[in-house]
């Protein structure tokens, strides 16, 4: 197999982490982003000049596409572009404020949008490419407590979907990985949460019960790796891919309901369309 090489953001630790050492001890080259390059220091020492530790924040367009030159430049092609970089805002949808809101989809939303559009020249060119977009089960159901983190997911959804369909003549391929509750830190250290509001504290313990019983087997991150490298190296990959046993079930009981209430109210769809 020709070995790859990789763009990943948010490689410090999670997802982005094992996934750049899985394509590493595998052969392939990686130029991984954090925010603290330190945090990468061992795999430079010890996978030399097939790893390019980059210091980015996402949230700058400029640094991102100065970044991605430099991959580029440093490997001569780039094959797989892992937009992973984000993390969770936990607050009701009263209770954010608006540098919280913007904050969040500036990372999550932007921060991915800037490296896909810096990274399209290089893949149109060479006629080939894989941009994998970690969304979540988050991008295409909902729940209380991460309204804005959803609001972030779901619009990564419909950008990639429709990007999907604008490269494809040029070889390029999209898919949208869709993690359910995993063993990182994402609502850990990763994490940031809005001043709650006193009317809401009953509701806030009711909701965190539920997410706790939702998230009671968290997948291994560890374990992922296998499951993003069997992706990267379909013939023809999928656009969505769940990661995790829970997710499937989440979106068939709520796409069942979705598709019941619009049949529902079909009558009322006929009658605005006149």
């Amino acid at each position: 197999m020709t070995s790859k090489t990789w763009f990943i953001t948010g490689a410090s630790r999670g997802f982005g982490r094992e996934w750049s050492i899985a394509a590493l001890e595998r052969g392939d080259s990686v130029a991984a982003t954090a925010r603290d390059t330190s945090t990468l220091d061992d795999l430079a020492e010890t996978y030399g000049d097939r790893f390019l530790p980059l210091q980015l924040d996402v949230t700058d367009r400029a640094a991102d596409f100065a970044a991605v030159q430099r991959a580029h430049e440093h490997f001569g092609r780039l094959d797989v572009v892992v937009n992973n970089a984000g993390y969770g805002h936990f607050g009701l949808v009263e209770e954010l404020t608006e540098d919280e809101a913007r904050a969040q989809l500036e990372t999550n939303l932007f921060g991915a949008l800037w490296v896909t559009q810096a990274a399209l020249p290089f893949l149109r060119e060479q006629r080939s490419g894989h941009i994998l977009q970690v969304s979540s089960i988050g991008g295409i159901s909902a729940f209380p407590l991460v309204g804005i983190y959803h609001a972030s997911k779901w619009a990564l959804e419909g950008i990639s979907q429709a990007l999907a369909q604008e490269v494809a003549d040029f070889g390029i391929k999209v898919t949208l990985i869709e993690p359910g509750g995993f063993s990182t830190d994402w609502a850990g250290a990763s994490a940031k949460r809005s001043e709650p509001l006193p009317d809401y504290a009953e509701f806030h313990e009711k909701a965190q019960r539920e997410r706790s019983q939702r998230n009671s087997t968290p997948g291994d991150p560890k374990a992922s790796a296998a499951a993003v490298l069997r992706i990267v190296d379909a013939e023809n990959p999928p656009l969505r891919c769940f990661f995790g046993s829970s997710p499937l079930g989440i979106a068939e009981k709520d796409y069942a309901s979705r598709l019941e209430t619009w049949r529902q109210w079909q009558d009322v769809a006929e009658l605005a369309q006149g």
